[in-house]
């Protein structure tokens, strides 16, 4: 199948232009919207969700990744294959963290380039087509290359840090949680969170953190908000007490 992991977010017309794409081009294999609310131009953010949400994907899944603020700059893009996934995107920093998790992995500039490239639409134009090829057991023409290190000092492994808030109000960290003991006391602004296995757990009310379906700490509210009770934001620490 081809995954879609995007910041395109769901009112506007872009990830429907991605299916049109991908129904033409690779009309026999299922295409998913996997994840569309990645925040807005955040690379990191992005690069900490992806393999937490790619890890349940079939063998074989091909995943169109666009968080891609420098989309016809001097960014390149790219196929990366890590495990027994493809992903196919920016090398911008996004496959940063999938890459380093993984067991092995290769990676390919792309060299072959449609009729049509738009300046600012690579996940239409480029990627998607590139991935319709390769759903179809087909390599583009490509030249093997290694990944470009995120800017700046090394990302951790780790990120504690809230990279994402559901419509539930719920707070998701880049922190993976079978590194952390269920003992510890999670501290977030003011705010002291101990750990609970699941909501009923605790009382109605309580803020408490868990590992969530895909692999990382959140933090949560039973039956409440906890983006409001706690006054929390996208990019607040999470430090440990």
């Amino acid at each position: 199948m081809i995954a879609l992991f995007t910041d395109f977010g769901l009112a506007d017309p872009y990830v429907g232009q991605l299916h049109a794409v991908l129904a033409v081009q690779a009309p026999d294999t299922p295409v998913i919207d996997l994840f569309h609310a990645v925040p807005d131009f955040d690379i990191r953010a992005g690069a900490y969700l992806l393999p937490a949400y790619a890890m349940s994907m079939p063998v074989g899944t091909v995943f169109v990744c666009v968080v891609d603020p420098g989309v016809g700059g001097e960014r390149r893009p790219l196929v990366l294959q890590a495990d027994d996934h493809w992903y196919v995107g920016p090398d911008n920093g996004l496959f940063e963290i999938v890459a380093r998790r993984a067991a092995r992995s290769r990676c390919w500039l792309i060299q072959w380039r449609p009729e049509r490239l738009s300046i600012s639409f690579h996940g239409r134009d480029l990627f998607s087509p590139v991935a319709a090829q390769l759903a179809r057991g087909q390599m583009p023409p490509c030249e093997e290359t290694v990944l470009t290190p995120s800017p700046g000092p090394r990302w951790p492994d780790d990120f504690s840090q809230i990279i994402y808030i559901d419509h539930y109000g719920n707070l998701v960290t880049g922190l993976r949680a079978e590194r952390v003991s269920t003992d510890t006391v999670m501290l977030l602004g003011q705010h002291r969170l101990t750990y609970a296995p699941v909501f009923e757990a605790i009382a109605v009310g309580q803020a408490f953190w868990y590992e969530n379906a895909n692999g990382l700490v959140e933090i949560a509210i039973n039956q409440g908000r906890a983006v409001d009770v706690l006054g929390a934001r996208l990019g607040a620490d999470l430090a440990v007490a």
